[in-house]
């Protein structure tokens, strides 16, 4: 294993889950916690692939985080946490729904692969929002 994920998950938590974490890749895994009766958040900590690995590396991963996607119900919470090795930038013209005008500095390739998934799975960026 080149990479590694995990949750720490209060003692509380963990007797609420219905299902145990769930590794995908060495990369990124998931845990669906119950919020209410009928209403839960599913949690995805990913470990994106820096932007020395090879292009092919990049490409797994992304139909990995894809196929995560895809496979939650759209009535879950998502909550999206990891190391993504990625700068937004400052320019939110192109990603108006997924960012606030608060990055800084110049976007890269992981940021823009970041924005895209966000506007896809319509999430925001919540870091962004402070200086």
């Amino acid at each position: 294993m080149k990479a590694g994920v995990g949750f720490a998950i209060k003692h509380y938590f963990v007797k609420k889950l219905t299902e145990m974490p769930r590794p995908v890749s060495d990369r990124d895994m998931t845990a669906r916690l119950p919020l209410s009766r009928d209403s839960f958040a599913t949690i995805i900590s990913v470990c994106v692939p820096t932007k020395t690995n090879p292009d092919e590396h990049k490409e797994v991963f992304d139909n990995q985080l894809a196929s995560v996607f895809n496979g939650i119900p759209r009535t879950d919470n998502i909550l999206l946490i990891g190391d993504f090795n990625a700068r937004i930038g400052r320019e939110n013209d192109r990603w108006p729904l997924a960012m606030v005008k608060r990055g800084i500095g110049k976007c890269n390739s992981n940021g823009e692969l970041l924005l895209a998934l966000c506007s896809e799975f319509e999430l925001i960026l919540t870091k962004t929002m402070f200086k």
